[in-house]
């Protein structure tokens, strides 16, 4: 009788030590991420030790994370969704896709970073990249580009693949009120080359002097890794990219998605944000490189341009066309 009740009480045991199995198991959220894959590595690793909860990642571009979105939305796996352009949280936000969360780590977001459904991760912004060995000399303002000294050796990311680009593009624009500036780079030789790792390689490698509206963690990272280059922010002013994460009103673990909100909007979070170069969303996180404080913002009404996006595309390809 003593060994069946044994049998039982081991029995029961297991069933409980199945049943702890499985509840741990469904501790798991699914982030996807655009942007440094270092980054969303050490956030997921950091919040797992905070919070004991699994973090599956998706990381690429803004592109290709958005197109898993959409190749998924019969059966979506996604919970916390991190962009690099913010109108993918105004436009999921108009399509009723996100849950409304107001962190309390949010606090020290400034108003302008965060909304009802979104909150900033962290900003990059955009700039000159240029090469100190190029034989140039160093510019100071994006009309710089366009002088003799840098004929054909300009490059710039494609609009149409990149949204900070296309924002600056837009910004620069309106501020002028045409597209000479684009129409003298073309003029000069410069070329736009694709996305922004494909904009920014020739002007690591020599081939090209510099970059005409590079996002700037990248090669504030290269610099500190050694390479000859310096990232210039011209006083006349450039655009800012807060980068919005968001919940999913499919998720199936909204709650464990709002601590990781938490998480990254912690000191902890914050401070891995700041290890890789982006400006922290929080304002009183100290970083080592200028902040949105230290920069000339130009002012962009992203609603409207996006509403023009193909239109002011077209306009671009036509400025930079080589007659």
């Amino acid at each position: 009788m003593r060994a069946f009740s044994m049998i039982l009480s081991l029995l029961g045991l297991s069933a409980l030590a199945l049943s702890n199995g499985s509840a741990l198991a469904q501790s798991r959220i699914t982030v996807y991420s655009a942007g440094p894959a270092n980054l969303i590595e050490a956030l997921a690793k950091g919040f797992k030790a905070q919070s004991g909860i699994e973090v599956g990642v998706f990381q690429g571009t803004t592109g290709q994370v958005m197109a898993r979105v959409e190749t998924e939305a019969a059966n979506p796996m996604v919970d916390v969704l991190i962009s690099a352009s913010w109108d993918t949280a105004t436009d999921f936000a108009r399509r009723d896709r996100l849950v409304a969360y107001t962190s309390p780590n949010a606090a020290q977001v400034p108003a302008s970073l965060k909304t009802e459904t979104a909150v900033a991760q962290a900003v990059s912004a955009l700039g000159i990249v240029w090469n100190s060995k190029s034989e140039t000399p160093r510019p100071s303002e994006w009309a710089d580009l366009t002088k003799p000294e840098y004929r054909g050796l300009v490059t710039t990311p494609d609009p149409a693949q990149s949204g900070a680009s296309f924002e600056l593009i837009a910004a620069l624009r309106a501020k002028h009120g045409n597209w000479t500036l684009f129409q003298a780079l073309s003029a000069n030789g410069a070329i736009v080359a694709g996305a922004n790792a494909q904009a920014l390689n020739p002007v690591l490698q020599g081939a090209k002097a510099a970059v005409f509206g590079a996002v700037d963690y990248i090669s504030l990272a290269q610099k500190a890794d050694g390479e000859t280059i310096d990232v210039i922010f011209p006083a006349s002013g450039t655009v800012a990219a807060p980068r919005p994460m968001m919940i999913l009103k499919w998720s199936r673990h909204i709650e464990e998605a709002k601590k990781f909100i938490d998480y990254v909007l912690s000191p902890e979070g914050q401070a891995e944000v700041a290890k890789v170069y982006l400006m922290p969303a929080r304002s009183d996180i100290k970083a080592n490189r200028p902040l949105v404080k230290d920069l000339n913002l130009l002012t962009l009404d992203t609603q409207q341009v996006y509403a023009q996006r193909k239109e002011i595309l077209g306009e671009f390809a036509a400025a930079m066309a080589r007659k």
